[in-house]
């Protein structure tokens, strides 16, 4: 049977090719992490949403229950969950960031 709260977070992480379950928004972070991941991913120059997992508990339950990651942010790229800027953190000084958003989405980021 399907799953409402299941459904609405995997058509999130389909429409968005980079996706933060925060805390807060993208306007209002709530919390130094979230900040972090959102300035994490602004340097590179691709779209990205930052969705407010405080606003449903059990949207929030759902995602740790589907990541078996028990802490925000939870970051998607392309669909793949990512943990948080911990793992990027990491992933980053290893060169596998760039090459990762540039496959996601299709080449380098447009620029204005």
């Amino acid at each position: 049977m399907s799953n409402p709260i299941e459904d609405e977070i995997r058509n999130e992480i389909t429409t968005h090719k980079i996706v933060i379950y925060g805390k807060g928004t993208r306007q209002m972070p709530m919390c130094g992490y979230t900040i972090e991941t959102i300035q994490f991913f602004e340097k590179y120059g691709y779209p990205f949403e930052v969705i407010n997992a405080l606003e449903n508990p059990a949207k929030r339950q759902k995602l740790s229950e589907m990541t078996d990651w028990p802490t925000l942010p939870k970051v998607f790229i392309g669909g793949e969950f990512y943990a948080d800027t911990d793992v990027l953190d990491e992933m980053e000084s290893k060169g596998e960031v760039k090459p990762l958003l540039e496959k996601v989405f299709g080449g380098p980021p447009a620029v204005a």
